[in-house]
């Protein structure tokens, strides 16, 4: 019981990590890919790679119930098709850094609406928790960076996208986590399924957006190809594989705050990027990162 419970902490750490050293990828690249467009090009490779892997495997779709894929889907669809576009809109509006610290908050709302929706009731010091997230994530967002010539409106619109991402992620991975226990789909299968969820919702919008705003893929530069790649396999295909092993074997509350982590992971690749790092910026990481672990220890 141990070694599996170690297994989703260690899952999810790492998952953090790729999802940092990706986030950066994408923060340089979607200056030239819209957000949109560069969601449904990461998902198509993720699920390549994906449908590769079970080939490999040779594992067979089975016992999956109708109740079991709509969930998996409609997880897809949050998480990734609503969720990571409108992580990416905040990735171009906030940097890496602030964008990835917005997604502390999917611990805490995970809470709230598992309080809403299950009537799990939550102690004064899970409350406080809550709070000191809050307060940490806000912290270090309206922090002004030097040389960025940041305008509020771009900063409202970015902490948005960043609530709304952090919103439909921890719905997500709720609903991840209920079928990942109550079910014996794998979590490869289910990566799967919640990717195929994610890009399907996201086709219609883009096919209609064709119309008014026209992007071809062989207007990237091979260095720009290549990165988006980089960043698909280890953010997307390993990162939503371990992100289902974490939830499968920890508790959807310590999976999510360790996903989580993802700032701290930043911090040292930016400062190798050259970008100065304040000590407000370190101190809002770890008040964040500390009203998560109160959260935890209160359940």
């Amino acid at each position: 019981m141990l070694q599996t419970d170690f297994l989703g902490e260690l899952a999810a750490l790492t998952a953090a990590c790729l999802w940092a050293i990706s986030s950066v990828i994408y923060g340089r690249i979607g200056q030239r890919i819209p957000p949109l467009e560069l969601n449904i090009l990461k998902g198509a490779i993720a699920i390549a790679l994906l449908v590769c892997t079970l080939l490999v495997q040779k594992s067979t779709f089975s016992d999956v119930t109708p109740t079991t894929l709509g969930l998996l889907l409609l997880s897809g669809v949050l998480g990734i098709g609503i969720g990571d576009t409108a992580f990416f809109f905040a990735l171009n509006y906030l940097g890496a850094r602030r964008a990835l610290l917005m997604e502390t908050l999917s611990p805490p709302l995970a809470a709230i609406l598992a309080l809403i929706f299950l009537q799990e009731q939550l102690s004064v010091s899970a409350w406080c928790g809550i709070l000191l997230t809050i307060l940490g994530v806000a912290w270090v967002v309206t922090e002004r960076v030097p040389n960025l010539g940041e305008r509020h409106t771009r900063i409202q619109r970015g902490v948005g996208f960043g609530i709304l991402a952090a919103i439909a992620l921890a719905s997500g991975a709720v609903i991840s986590r209920i079928v990942l226990t109550t079910s014996n789909i794998s979590p490869l299968w289910a990566a799967l399924l919640r990717l195929c969820g994610g890009v399907l919702i996201l086709l219609p919008w883009g096919w209609q957006r064709q119309h008014h705003r026209r992007f071809e893929f062989k207007s990237l530069n091979a260095k720009t190809i290549v990165a988006m790649c980089i960043a698909a396999f280890a953010g997307t295909y390993l990162g939503i594989w371990l992100q289902q092993v974490a939830v499968k074997f920890a508790v959807v509350g310590v999976a999510l705050t360790l996903s989580n982590t993802s700032p701290l992971f930043v911090i040292p690749i930016a400062v190798c990027l050259g970008e100065r790092i304040s000590l407000r910026a370190i101190l809002g990481v770890f008040v964040a990162l500390s009203g998560i672990a109160v959260l935890l220890l209160s359940r």
